[in-house]
């Protein structure tokens, strides 16, 4: 446990807030938190589980990996669920303090990471506080490292050290939902298509081949191309495909012997992603094609039942999650993962960013209810 000043000064500042979701995102807010810089959360969210754990509800054991905090129950229930978010946001555009404002007749809180998660955060951080019986085992998971390459991903370093804390019936990932359930999520493959030409002096362009040229039909397959909506476990889920970078060129007047289209494709979670790299490979036959990233994507799982009973709980109609997100990690383990948080996922990484704060107590509410039925609304 860190007992440095400022992590109990922080601690102090957040369980203050525990009774009001909507104050306790903006304490989350004020803590600057950019990736590779989530110590001081991480510190200040570990102390508060600890003295949440102390308190009226169920016990925690609590592990700590780098920057990412783990919390669980140990009641020996028949079912377990995992709740997880991240700590770390995209850099900070004079949003930081947060600030609580009107916005079209809606109380906000405006600032960093109001979305994308604090607000998650802040909903696990007062459920936990809020649980004395739940009817499932909990695991809460914090982690770090989320908005930046996904070799740094702190989930991804836990499931390598430890992927038995990472063990449960039913994921759910605090993800800017709207507070209403997407399930799985698409994966996403890039892929690099290279064309080749011959250099030669632009005003003797009859001795080249130009490969900016070349590289037309790869630019006129992915016009053409229509998307496809593949169901998955009852979500509709819409694939795409696009350009979204091309490179090529040596001098103003030089005919260019090489052109790289950089091709985005998120496929629907019925696909592999060896699949995906097939048809890619299909599409553009007559070309070099590179692989430079791949996330394999999540099936929903709400064929499962601990799924079905989050879903019934909450009286929702679940969508799919057309982006990519670490349900995926939790897939990869064999643990079926939904997103539900509060907030508008289109306000994540603007710098407008906030989220509704009705939305995050809405969103408390409905996961209280989901583990513990009975329970009345605990400030």
């Amino acid at each position: 446990m860190s007992t440095d000043f400022s992590a109990s000064t922080d601690a102090d500042l957040l369980e203050a807030a525990l009774a009001d979701p909507a104050e306790l995102t903006a304490r989350l807010c004020d803590i600057p938190s950019v990736s590779g810089d989530e110590a001081r959360i991480a510190d200040a969210v570990e102390e508060l589980l600890r003295r949440i754990g102390a308190g009226a509800g169920p016990d925690l054991e609590i592990v700590r990996d780098g920057d990412a905090v783990i919390a669980r129950t140990r009641l020996g229930r028949a079912e377990r669920v995992l709740i997880a978010g991240h700590l770390d946001t995209v850099p900070i555009e004079d949003n930081v303090p947060s600030v609580r404002r009107e916005l079209e007749g809606t109380e906000v809180i405006w600032g960093r990471g109001a979305c994308d998660m604090k607000a998650g955060v802040a909903m696990q951080l007062v459920t936990a506080a809020r649980l004395r019986e739940p009817v499932r085992d909990v695991t809460w998971v914090f982690y770090d490292h989320e908005e930046v390459d996904a070799s740094l991903n702190g989930l991804g370093r836990v499931a390598a050290h430890r992927p038995d804390l990472l063990a449960a019936e039913l994921a759910i990932l605090g993800e800017p939902s709207d507070a209403g359930i997407q399930g799985g999520c698409n994966g996403t493959m890039r892929v690099d298509v290279r064309t080749r030409g011959v250099r030669a002096h632009s005003a003797r362009a009859f001795m080249g081949v130009n490969a900016i040229h070349a590289a037309a039909p790869v630019l006129a397959a992915l016009a053409e191309y229509e998307a496809e909506t593949v169901a998955v476990d009852g979500l509709d889920y819409r694939e795409s495909l696009s350009a979204v970078g091309i490179r090529g060129g040596v001098a103003g007047n030089v005919v260019p012997d090489e052109c790289v289209v950089s091709v985005n494709y998120r496929f629907a979670p019925a696909k592999s992603g060896a699949e995906a790299e097939a048809f890619l490979r299909a599409l553009f036959a007559d070309f070099e094609v590179t692989v430079t990233d791949l996330s394999e994507g999540a099936r929903p799982g709400l064929d499962r039942p601990a799924a079905q009973a989050f879903v019934a709980a909450l009286g929702v109609e679940p969508a799919p999650k057309l982006g990519w997100t670490d349900v995926a990690r939790f897939s990869a383990l064999g643990v079926p993962a939904v997103n539900f948080g509060p907030g508008d996922p289109l306000f994540a990484h603007k710098a407008d960013e906030h989220v509704a704060c009705a939305e995050v107590e809405a969103a408390c509410r409905d996961l209280l209810a989901f583990l513990e039925p009975t329970a009345e609304v605990r400030g």
